[in-house]
């Protein structure tokens, strides 16, 4: 980083201090960057093994959906709409305050938070079976298929009270500008998932057997992602004992905020709600096809769209304390042309590549070229609303920096609205694809929303870069679209090729699509320097 600091080294940064220097963004969103990539190929690594071990059976589907139970709730209240709540008031203390008040501040919601999580945790599994109900109803007219997904629902919840706590090291350190080790988190789950994969297939059990095994996984890679964050958030001097306090002023502020924030925030997840439950009721694979093809949308998600919403959000925050209205504009808009630049190639790429990526990365084992076809095209609806989303999740830290939770829970809503009308007009007849099709339709109509009320209202003013990021990125990815249409075989290729030779294929093809993009991008004149920025 070119401010010295060592972005795995949180020794270096302690609460309070730097809270009004400038940053180096770019910096920043690289360290996240850097390790949301690890996390992201360690997670292409499990779900490789789970391909193979699992397949697109029956099994699988119910693991996938039970799992999505907890990941529904962590998604929903621990990852963005916390952060989005908690980390504007950290920033205030930071800011107004001292390291005691901040001190005092997390300890009240550490202990507040923990009282709720523990009586959810308990809740929820011991209501597993209506969980299960409510999440997998299609899978209420068999019983074995229903008593398993009801089991795996009871194994996996309490990951939920872990991984919230893991939220909330996080945010903490998110919140001193330290990125590196949130992002680098997901790692110690996809370990995890992976050894008790291997586990299972060594003690030669059924899918059945490792379906269990890997929601035993599951919680083990919970209890490794908290333990991980202790060093760090005490390194940054905020590693208190949680004491209930739910007096605490902000406390209050901050549950003022996440409620709105549940919806704002994580539109996608209310949306990925009504997936699951839909899926529950198609025909056998669905759930492995949506999940397949949506692993690999994450990717791109993961590196550009939660990687610049994580780094806006405290820089954002901290501007808007200070009263710097250029420099929160400028940043804004930094963020704008650096998710466009990134986001339109990404999108062109993953519909493009769709099957070549399908069969290359899980056509073995368990999963048949039939499997392979239904994730891409899941996969190709799905990057449609690749761009848009990329768009919510930089608009979204433009409203809660300035702690407007109102106005994106109204957008956020009417996103809802019509994911819920989409998917239920086309699920009976486009089956798990219609599904892929209205998560990107409410997320064009979320990022419409929120960006055009963003300028309506004078909080973001684009500016000429941005219009000519556009241009140059919309031209480049038609080059980099017409490489990768020559370069690419037909399905069939895919299909019965060795899965080295698949490999070594697929990788010419995206560095060629890379170059070709790469090269307009800098002939148009647009070079790296042009994406650093200093908040």
């Amino acid at each position: 980083m070119s401010n010295g600091i060592d972005p795995m080294d949180t020794r270096q940064v302690a609460v309070g201090a730097g809270g009004g220097t400038d940053s180096d963004m770019a910096a920043q969103g690289g360290s996240f960057a850097g390790m949301t990539v690890l996390s992201r190929v360690s997670g292409l690594a499990r779900d490789w093994v789970l391909a193979h071990v699992v397949g697109a059976s029956e099994a699988a589907d119910t693991f996938i959906l039970a799992f999505r139970v907890p990941n529904f709730f962590r998604r929903l209240f621990a990852e963005a709409s916390f952060a989005l709540a908690f980390v504007p008031i950290l920033t205030e203390y930071r800011e107004k305050g001292s390291q005691a008040g901040a001190r005092a501040f997390v300890s009240a919601v550490a202990g507040d938070l923990g009282v709720v999580l523990i009586g959810v945790s308990v809740a929820g599994a011991l209501g597993a079976s209506l969980l299960a109900a409510v999440f997998m109803p299609g899978f209420i007219d068999d019983p074995e298929q229903f008593a398993l997904a009801t089991d795996l629902t009871r194994i996996m919840f309490p990951y939920l009270g872990l991984i919230s706590f893991t939220a909330f090291a996080g945010a903490i350190l998110n919140s001193a500008n330290r990125f590196a080790v949130p992002a680098f988190t997901p790692v110690l789950l996809n370990v995890s998932l992976i050894v008790a994969a291997l586990w299972a297939a060594g003690a030669g059990s059924d899918v059945v057997g490792a379906a269990r095994a890997l929601a035993w996984g599951v919680l083990a890679g919970g209890v490794a992602q908290l333990l991980f964050h202790g060093l760090p958030v005490a390194r940054v001097g905020l590693l208190v004992a949680p004491v209930p306090n739910w007096r605490h002023e902000g406390v209050g502020k901050v549950f003022r905020l996440l409620l709105p924030a549940v919806f704002a925030g994580s539109a996608y997840q209310v949306n990925a709600l009504v997936g699951t439950v839909l899926t529950s009721f198609l025909e056998q694979g669905s759930a492995a096809w949506l999940y397949y093809a949506d692993r690999l949308w994450e990717v791109p998600i993961g590196v550009v769209a939660v990687a610049l919403g994580t780094v806006l959000l405290p820089n954002l925050s901290r501007l808007h304390q200070q009263g710097e209205r250029a420099k929160y504009n400028a940043t804004l808009d930094w963020g704008m042309r650096t998710g466009l630049l990134l986001g339109i190639p990404a999108a062109v790429a993953l519909w493009m590549l769709a099957y070549p990526l399908m069969a290359t990365i899980f056509l073995h084992g368990q999963m048949q070229p039939r499997d392979a076809e239904m994730a891409a095209a899941a996969l190709r609806a799905f990057a449609l609303g690749l761009v848009p989303l990329v768009l919510v999740k930089i608009a979204v830290p433009g409203y809660f920096s300035r702690e407007d939770a109102t106005t994106p829970l109204k957008f956020a809503v009417a996103s809802v609205a019509v994911n819920v009308a989409a998917s239920l007009g086309t699920f009976w007849w486009l089956g798990h694809i219609g599904l892929a099709l209205a998560t990107s339709l409410a997320a064009v109509v979320n990022a419409g929303l929120l960006v055009g009320t963003l300028i309506a209202g004078g909080h973001y003013r684009p500016g000429r870069p941005l219009a000519r990021v556009i241009a140059t990125s919309l031209m480049a990815t038609a080059a980099m679209a017409a490489a990768l249409w020559f370069l690419v075989p037909h399905d069939a290729h895919w299909t019965t090729a060795e899965g080295w030779s698949r490999a070594g294929h697929l990788a010419l093809v995206i560095i060629a699509g890379l170059a070709v993009y790469s090269a307009l991008v800098l002939a148009a004149g647009i070079r790296p320097k042009d994406l650093r920025h200093r908040a």
